[in-house]
């Protein structure tokens, strides 16, 4: 010891700098994975990624120093796009379109070496563009703005998938959050929907006044038919009998005094009264 300096046994030292490079090594060799991703697995001296085992999964992982992990996200992500399509007719369309995905957890090690980190960009976004701008080209802005809405979403869908399925990502669901038309074609389709409704509204109170008119004819017919039959049946014996019981019956008031059969033009009986 010298001027006051603590001087460590020359002993020590190999056995300070060993710990130095133990503490390294631990800290190379170590990964942890956080909940909702996976890693794949890069060996420097073993044939680069490892695509043939799968993917790390969560939790504490030794590696070798000199080996490397890259951690992806495995949850469902969210791609939200705003573009620019043509119409069947050629005319400017504005969509909306959300898109779901997750990378297929069996084939991260192919997507990584494949289409690395950034498959986002270099994949998703021009699948989806490129099955937007087919899918819309096939409609009329009127079909997009009135009734197709649903049908185009589930195309852009298909066709989407059709090409994520074969680049190694799942998707799950493509939205069709809005469609914008130009403000002169809106407004001109407003207008023809109007009119149409209009005409569906007029031809209906058509349709229900000629049911009602025909309605009141079958009765007028039914009521004369009736009557018509009615009539034919009435003969005159039939008509004698009628008066016969009618004049009994009012014979018995106490109002008549005399019935005389046989006295009144028809034959019928002839009630006198009091007076």
């Amino acid at each position: 010891m010298s001027n006051g300096q603590l001087q460590l046994p020359k002993s020590l030292m190999p056995l300070i700098i060993l710990g130095i490079v133990l503490i390294i090594f631990l800290s190379k060799s170590t990964v942890t994975i956080d909940a909702g991703e996976s890693g794949v697995l890069w060996k420097r001296f073993d044939g680069g990624v490892v695509i043939d085992e799968p993917a790390m999964g969560e939790g504490f992982h030794i590696v070798a120093p000199w080996n490397s992990v890259v951690i992806y996200e495995v949850r469902q992500q969210e791609l939200s796009e705003k573009m620019k399509v043509l119409s069947s007719n050629g005319l400017d369309i504005i969509l909306e379109v959300s898109a779901w995905y997750v990378p297929q957890h069996e084939n991260l090690g192919k997507l990584h070496q494949e289409k690395g980190e950034n498959y986002l960009e270099r994949v998703i976004k021009p699948a989806l563009r490129s099955a937007a701008r087919s899918v819309v080209g096939r409609y009329t802005p009127e079909q997009l703005y009135a009734s197709k809405r649903d049908v185009i979403q589930s195309e852009i869908f298909e066709e989407t998938k059709k090409i994520l399925d074969v680049q190694y990502i799942q998707l799950n669901e493509v939205l069709v959050r809005d469609v914008t038309l130009p403000a002169t074609i809106k407004d001109a389709i407003e207008r023809k929907l109007k009119q149409e409704q209009e005409s569906l509204e007029y031809e209906f109170r058509l349709v229900t006044a000629q049911k009602e008119a025909q309605k009141q004819i079958i009765e007028a017919k039914g009521k004369a038919d009736a009557n018509k039959i009615l009539s034919a049946s009435l003969t005159d014996k039939i008509l004698q009998d009628k008066g016969i019981e009618a004049t009994l019956e009012l014979s018995k008031s106490p109002n008549s005094k005399v019935v005389i059969v046989g006295s009144s033009k028809d034959g019928l009986p002839l009630i006198l009264g009091n007076n």
